[in-house]
């Protein structure tokens, strides 16, 4: 037994390696519309023994997903969306659970409640318009496979190593993070599973939360990576008129969900 919990934690601090976070687009500032999108990610470092994952195979389409159609000729921007070490990030149970940060005092009638709230009802639009593609849930509970909290993203200060100075990345105001982990289901071998994180800037207007949780979501969903069209919500930079969720969107969810994976297989020999 002790040998077994030995094997999961050191299992888990090699998953730990794996975590990697999308700064997104949508950062810039509401007066610059047209500033291209600033990338960054961190580095994700693949197991050293790629045996111990389940191996790559491809899950059954989502119901909602396997009966969607696009109209003719209207393509994707599936070339655009990177894997992960332990292939696309596709979900395979549902609904998927999500959880949206509330206000701790839902009695508050104050003017700073009320922006709260305003983020609250754009975030849960946003998910309820993904949902028409994908089965979603809105849990209470904070252990979710999505959690959506309203602060802006962590700074990963880093230092550079030819000067020695810090180097402190300007703010954002959105950011899509995974890890991945082990779940233990009962009465089933072990499962190779991940989570999401989604960072909003509680600052934004109604309207650009809205978008920016509609782009957000479409990263923690699977599509990790940026459309260059502006009529996609995933488009890689904030619009004076942001999209809604086109079919070219679809279409690329669509294609990552036809693709194998590691995730929500399970582990050999577990």
């Amino acid at each position: 037994m002790h040998s077994k919990r030995r094997f999961w934690r050191q299992f888990g601090k090699r998953l730990a390696l794996l975590g990697l976070a999308f700064v997104t687009g949508l950062c810039v500032t509401l007066t610059r519309f047209g500033e291209l999108a600033t990338h960054q990610s961190a580095i994700a470092q693949a197991p050293a023994n790629l045996s111990a994952l389940p191996t790559e195979k491809v899950h059954p389409l989502p119901p909602s997903l396997a009966q969607w159609q696009a109209p003719k000729g209207v393509g994707d921007y599936f070339s655009e969306v990177k894997p992960t070490p332990v292939g696309y990030l596709v979900w395979s149970e549902f609904p998927v659970q999500v959880h949206v940060e509330r206000s701790p005092n839902p009695r508050d009638s104050s003017a700073q409640a009320r922006r709260f709230q305003k983020w609250v009802d754009a975030v849960l639009q946003a998910v309820e318009e993904w949902g028409v593609y994908l089965p979603l849930v809105v849990v209470e509970q904070p252990e979710a496979d999505i959690t959506i909290k309203r602060e802006l993203p962590p700074r990963e200060v880093s230092v550079n190593r030819e000067t020695g100075q810090l180097q402190i990345p300007r703010a954002r105001s959105a950011q899509t993070r995974y890890e991945f982990y082990v779940r233990q289901v009962p009465n089933r071998a072990a499962v190779l599973s991940h989570r999401m994180t989604i960072y909003l800037s509680p600052d934004q207007a109604e309207a650009y939360t809205l978008a920016t949780a509609r782009h957000e979501f479409g990263h923690a969903l699977g599509i990790w990576g940026h459309s260059p069209s502006k009529t996609d919500a995933l488009y890689f930079s904030q619009r004076h008129h942001p999209a809604d969720i086109s079919a070219r969107d679809i279409n690329t969810l669509k294609k990552v969900y036809q693709q194998p994976t590691r995730l929500g297989w399970s582990l050999p020999n577990s």
